[in-house]
């Protein structure tokens, strides 16, 4: 007679294997049992159906919970150190945190874990994002990292991440997932399978890992991860990991639970042969034009890089469905178009800039072979779909919402000029240059173009602000009649009396200078004033 595994033996059974005589038992219930509405039972009887014996006879079933599988693939050593125990207090006393750092990598979690498994690399590997990003697509450092893997522009370059204005391949859950598992390995190989020195230079760049190595070698000391001399950051960076898969292999230990997250595929690639705008993409595939940028965050615009990659990863689920109806789009209907005719005066930049594109796209789509166009010259060129403010999670939207926090102080919207620097524009104001681009959505070190517009959150009063940067923020060193001067304290001065003399107030003195208005003016001592130099020219 036939024996029926019960339910509460497969549950049992999930995360191991099945003794070869159990084989037969686990046949009736996949063939004969009843439909069951429970997925968790459909899943395990469906595993049981195509999982194989291994050498040894028995039946190995895979977990039914992502984290299993996870915990089935750690191999780095455990390390009681105080930074680990350390970190892993902070996690365990923080709930809410791995409660969002879970509903953040879920969709996620099982692409990266496939990418690392099929390496036969430790799946520790699969929570480096949690300390890189948290699981954050969009994460941006002040370093100029950006992505679930924090790549910073170089080192994407360098493993082949493609950086343009339409995507940026550093964001692309994917490619990065591929370009940090070459980089990973790379550095494996670089340190002779030394896992904690591959993960620190992972952090810092081989070259720093690899000078500490060296001088303690020298010195005749060990050169395991813990013995040596490396930056603050990257001597945290190595224990939060460790901390962080401590926690993962026994949460109740800590005192802490994990959201489930089904051991199965949710993402998967669909490859397209033209660009689409992404507002299509969504409706095609039945769901919000947000969840098109979170499953595909690589994309910076409206659209599809025009040049590629037009891959998207979609919800298998919805895989079918998005075939189907993108066949009755060809690819000149993906993307809509517009006909403008060229006013005079109009540049090629300034049309770009005016439809939310490209120069060398509108080249390509009109074949211009230069700059030059000519007045009553008609350009084809491709607009979104939808209202950008409708593209939430695009590049520009997200920094608009960067910029439009409400933060303390006065706001000042200041347009960068040729010449300017963020250190130069955050000295002028006052404010730090980490929080003028942490206020902008940037990092200290990106490059600043002529024409954009970055927000300053000033402390100053509204007088010395308009001193500043009059007529509503006018450049100090513009065209405009204020300008900034130097003067030099001669004897019998006073801030009474320079402030009278150039028409501007006390405090916007005592401001500019950082004085302190208790204290006399010395001859010879300098100051800054910004003055109307033609009103006040016979005082210079």
């Amino acid at each position: 007679m036939r024996r029926i595994l019960s339910l509460s033996l497969l549950v049992l059974t999930l995360n191991g294997c099945l003794p070869q005589q159990a084989r037969h038992d686990t046949a009736s219930p996949a063939l004969n049992a009843p439909p069951s509405t429970d997925r968790t039972a459909t899943t395990t009887i469906a595993a049981i159906q195509w999982s194989q014996p291994d050498q040894s006879g028995e039946i190995c079933v895979p977990p039914l919970d992502i984290w299993d599988r996870i915990r089935e693939g750690m191999t780095l050593p455990d390390h009681d150190h105080p930074g680990v125990r350390a970190d892993l207090e902070w996690y365990a006393s923080h709930q809410g945190y791995l409660d969002r750092v879970v509903t953040r990598a879920s969709p996620y979690l099982h692409l990266v874990v496939e990418a690392v498994e099929e390496r036969n690399l430790p799946t520790e590997l699969v929570l480096l994002p949690v300390v890189e990003s948290a699981y954050q697509p969009f994460a941006y450092s002040h370093g100029r990292a950006a992505g679930l893997w924090q790549f910073i522009p170089g080192t994407g370059r360098r493993f082949d991440l493609k950086q343009s204005w339409w995507y940026d391949g550093r964001r692309d859950v994917a490619a990065s997932t591929r370009a940090a598992l070459d980089y990973l390995e790379y550095l494996r190989d670089h340190f002779d399978g030394e896992w904690l020195l591959a993960i620190a230079a992972y952090n810092s760049g081989e070259g720093t890992v690899k000078r500490a190595v060296a001088r303690n070698k020298a010195r005749g000391k060990p050169t395991d991860f813990w013995s040596l001399d490396l930056p603050r950051e990257t001597r945290g960076y190595v224990p939060k990991l460790l901390a962080i898969s401590r926690l993962i292999k026994d949460p109740e230990a800590h005192g802490v639970s994990l959201g489930p997250v089904p051991n199965e595929p949710f993402l998967t690639s669909v490859e397209l042969d033209s660009q689409i705008d992404l507002a299509l993409a969504a409706e095609l595939a039945d769901i919000s034009l947000e969840d098109i940028y979170l499953y595909n965050p690589g994309f910076n615009r409206w659209a599809t890089d025009p040049d590629g990659p037009y891959d998207l990863l979609l919800p298998i689920e919805r895989v079918d469905t998005f075939k189907q109806k993108l066949a009755a789009y060809p690819p000149e209907r993906r993307v809509r178009w517009e006909r403008h005719r060229v006013k005079s005066g109009e540049s090629l930049l300034q049309i770009a800039q005016n439809y939310r594109t490209t120069v060398e796209l509108l080249k390509s789509v009109n074949n211009l072979r230069s700059n030059t166009i000519r007045a009553g010259d008609y350009l084809t060129i491709p607009v979104a779909r939808q209202k950008l403010a409708s593209y939430r999670l695009s590049e520009e939207q997200r920094l608009i919402a960067t910029q439009n926090q409400p933060r303390e102080g006065r706001r000042i919207d200041y347009q960068v000029k040729h010449g300017d620097s963020l250190w130069g524009i955050a000295r002028r104001y006052d404010v730090g240059v980490n929080e003028l681009a942490r206020w902008n959505g940037m990092a200290p070190r990106d490059p600043l173009l002529p024409g954009r517009t970055l927000v300053i959150w000033t402390d100053a009063k509204a007088d010395t602000v308009a001193a500043i940067n009059p007529a509503r923020f006018t450049h100090p060193f513009s065209s405009s009649t204020r300008q900034r001067i130097g003067y030099v304290v001669r004897s019998g001065d006073s801030l009474a009396t320079i402030s009278q003399r150039f028409r501007v107030s006390v405090d916007n003195l005592i401001s500019w200078n950082k004085l302190d208005g208790k204290k006399y003016l010395q001859p010879g001592q300098r100051l800054t004033l910004y003055v109307d130099v033609i009103r006040q020219s016979e005082n210079l």
